[in-house]
């Protein structure tokens, strides 16, 4: 007896015709024509079902803050830093929790059901991180919310940012985080590097740094996490976000950089919505696209995903917990579009950023979570081009989320009366 059965499913590997049984929250059965009693079926009808979206890299604690106090005229990252500095002493707890619980929402109705965000620590009061640890228990059916203790201000720089991790990673954040090129000097961003490294591993948590946010080819504090990684034995747990000073980097340094992150287990994340707009500013033509060298990273099978990063705060006014977009901005930005790459896409979007996370049975194997989202789209592909309705989002073998599949209707002559974009583009596979 299942609980629920999709049928007729397509997976993200190619399989088409599946059926998914689920019983008590988890996958029992993934094969064709699944026999078997149901408390609940849906007919995929040949389209995509896929675990759920997860986002590795985002600031719950700004979303939705865009104009307060004021807007970001310049669009720079410093001068977002600079409105953020403003608000922070303006906030209040039960105006972060509802503006992190709205995201949510949207989050979930995205198929988004995995999300880690940085947590500013770079405050005397820990606001935020009070915030954020009661969003995470509220969101905890529905969303796996995992906090990072970040010093925005700097470790080093912020006058008692040393002290005031360590009491973030005390109240029950999960990931040590970091940001060591906007230290006041190289020096002292490697020297954050090591110690924040030697936190974890005395810890034993994860670690995630934002790390050279920057178009400087000098900035290489990616190399000292990964040395940093190797010695303290903490391959697999520690995370390289941003990384953009690659695109400014000669080949040659690229070619010995790369190893040494695949040697350590270091991961990658790219923001590439946030950072397209942020980095190559002081540039006029040629002109930095400013994200880290995506394709180059996977081909040295190093674990890399695609965050979101922001969405209508000080940063970045745009954005919809679309991770669907992010992958579509992800593709065009790192010229992504074989056919293989363009899958590459879809997986920074699932389950790359899912390794990063350590999630939990996460998948679409039999014994893991029920978790999932049924897209409107043939295949992976599809799904980043049309950025496709999530029809059905599954937590735990119950259906949370739904949506009307897309369609418009038509008034011309000797046409159909109505349109469906994705069978459209099944022309084109013909």
């Amino acid at each position: 007896m299942f609980d629920l059965k999709i049928t007729n499913a397509t997976l993200p590997d190619g399989r088409t015709g599946v059926d998914i049984g689920v019983s008590a929250g988890r996958i029992a059965a993934v094969e064709a024509n699944l026999g078997g009693d149901t408390g609940q079926t849906i007919d995929a009808a040949g389209q995509l079902v896929a675990p759920p979206f997860v986002d590795c890299h985002f600031h719950m604690d700004a979303t939705l803050s865009l104009g307060q106090p004021r807007l970001n005229e310049s669009g720079l990252l410093l001068d977002g830093i600079k409105i953020w500095g403003e608000l922070k002493p303006l906030l209040t707890q039960e105006a972060v929790i509802e503006r992190a619980l709205a995201y949510c929402d949207l989050a979930v109705s995205q198929g988004l059901l995995a999300i880690r965000t940085h947590v500013d620590i770079c405050d005397d009061r820990l606001l935020g991180v009070e915030a954020l640890l009661e969003v995470k228990r509220l969101v905890a059916p529905y969303i796996d919310l995992q906090l990072v203790a970040f010093p925005q201000d700097g470790y080093y720089r912020y006058p008692g940012a040393v002290d005031l991790l360590t009491r973030a990673l005390d109240m029950g954040v999960d990931v040590v985080g970091g940001i060591p090129h906007f230290e006041r000097t190289m020096a002292d961003g490697a020297a954050s590097v090591k110690a924040l490294c030697e936190i974890a591993a005395e810890r034993g948590l994860l670690v995630d740094l934002h790390c050279d946010e920057t178009d400087d080819p000098l900035s290489r504090h990616i190399e000292t996490l990964s040395y940093e990684t190797q010695r303290l034995d903490l391959g697999g747990r520690v995370t390289g976000s941003h990384l953009t000073s690659m695109h400014s980097m000669d080949n040659y340094y690229v070619s010995k950089l790369l190893p040494l992150m695949a040697e350590a287990g270091v991961a990658a994340i790219a923001n590439p919505n946030i950072n397209i707009v942020i980095q190559g500013r002081h540039d006029s033509y040629p002109k930095r696209r400013g994200m880290n060298r995506f394709p180059e990273i996977l081909s040295y099978g190093i674990i890399a995903a695609f965050g979101q990063d922001c969405m209508m705060d000080p940063w970045y006014s745009l954005g919809q917990a679309d991770m669907l977009e992010v992958a579509n901005m992800g593709l065009h930005v790192a010229q992504m579009t074989g056919r293989d790459a363009m899958r590459q896409c879809f997986a920074a979007v699932t389950t790359g950023p899912a390794k990063i996370l350590h999630l939990d049975g996460y998948g679409l194997d039999v014994g893991c979570k029920a978790d999932m989202v049924l897209l409107q789209a043939a295949d992976p592909i599809e799904a980043i081009r049309l950025k496709a309705t999530r029809l059905a989002v599954i937590k735990g073998g119950k259906v949370i989320s739904s949506s009307a599949p897309r369609a418009a209707k038509l008034d011309l002559p000797g046409r159909p009366s109505q349109l469906d974009p994705s069978k459209v583009g099944a022309m084109a596979a013909k």
